[in-house]
């Protein structure tokens, strides 16, 4: 068996490629946690857009509907959930922790939301007053807007997680400090 400069040579041509395989899968899961952070982006746009909405909504109903203040305080609350939600987040999106509060706040939001649409839906002078029909309108438009944002920010998550699970890239992940993300 010989030691020969051949040997040092093949030895020292798989430790670059190591370290460039190890740099170019770092790079693509740096890569595809920045599109999670993109994808996020359009989220909370979307969400910033309904809670600037359902504020003026909640302001244009204190009084007409001053006997449904629970409902509009359940409202408040819940938009009060996801805004925390949202600012964690925003602060990490790839936190799978994060994106369950997040799922939980916004199923909060959803019932909160539809009992007081329900509630104006109900009172036709409310309905056609201009300062609750454009808010209510505002959020009619943003529904789908966030469903597609939420769909598109899901995609990013997936291949992201598809990727740090990928072998041999997952027994880097713990290396690098890459966990798993969470969906919406």
């Amino acid at each position: 068996m010989s030691d020969g400069p051949g040997a040092w040579v093949a030895l020292a041509a798989v430790a670059v490629l190591l370290v460039f395989w190890m740099l170019g899968a770092y790079n693509r899961l740096v890569g595809l946690r920045g599109a999670i952070g993109a994808a996020w982006r359009k989220v909370d746009d979307a969400l910033a857009v309904r809670g600037a909405a359902l504020a003026a909504l909640v302001t244009a109903l204190r009084v007409p509907l001053a006997g449904e203040g629970a409902a509009l305080d359940a409202l408040v609350t819940a938009q009060a959930h996801v805004s925390a939600a949202a600012d964690a987040l925003r602060a990490n999106p790839v936190l799978g922790g994060s994106a369950v509060a997040a799922v939980r706040a916004e199923a909060g939001m959803g019932a909160a939301t539809a009992r007081v649409l329900a509630l104006v839906e109900q009172q036709p002078v409310l309905r056609d007053d201009p300062a609750v029909a454009a808010p209510a309108a505002t959020l009619r438009e943003t529904a789908p807007r966030l469903v597609f944002a939420r769909q598109v920010f899901n995609g990013a998550v997936a291949a992201y997680n598809d990727a740090a699970r990928q072998f041999p890239t997952r027994l880097l992940t713990r290396l690098y400090g890459f966990g798993t993300a969470g969906r919406l």
